[in-house]
């Protein structure tokens, strides 16, 4: 069986330690969290995690299973198939001077990205979009020379509207 990234994501209480619970329950499993992304939901006092991991469809459902059960856990859904919204977010800092920084602002147009920062010896760019937007715009400035980057991870939701169900804590399942 191939292995594919799968998008993992879990609405869960906010609470401390619900990270560390989680995020232990991958490495004991022997998973490497490609990514992770949490955030409070439209839901009061619970959170969303997107999570990003390598594995088969097997063994990742295998996990999701696990990741049901934890107690802070209200719903867990690998939405890797489904049709998506997928985003991320990345702040990279570019080599630059009064010849390359026109060049610069001009690709980062074709991207719809923006500049954040022009320092005397770089430009910061902040960049919206799916993987491979980003890595497409961060090839094109690498030629630059980049000096940092930062990247979030990725966050996702299904499209369209989804019908809510009661969870086992109560609250609706969305």
């Amino acid at each position: 069986m191939a292995t594919a990234k799968h998008t993992l994501v879990a609405l869960v209480e906010d609470k401390p330690g619900v990270l560390n619970r989680m995020a232990s329950l991958f490495r004991r499993r022997g998973f490497n969290i490609e990514s992770i992304a949490v955030g409070h939901s439209e839901l009061p006092h619970l959170s969303r995690m997107t999570i990003v991991v390598n594995g088969t469809t097997a063994m990742v459902e295998q996990v999701r299973k696990q990741v049901d059960k934890l107690v802070d856990v209200v719903k867990v859904s690998d939405i890797t198939g489904s049709d998506k919204v997928a985003r991320e977010l990345a702040l990279i800092k570019v080599k630059a001077n009064s010849a390359t920084r026109t060049e610069i602002i001009e690709i980062a147009d074709i991207f719809r990205a923006n500049i954040v920062d022009v320092a005397s010896d770089s430009v910061t760019v902040e960049v919206t979009g799916d993987e491979d937007k980003i890595n497409s715009l961060y090839n094109l400035l690498s030629g630059f020379g980049i000096k940092e980057m930062a990247k979030t991870g990725r966050i996702a939701m299904t499209r369209g509207s989804l019908v809510r169900s009661r969870s086992r804590h109560g609250r609706g399942k969305g």
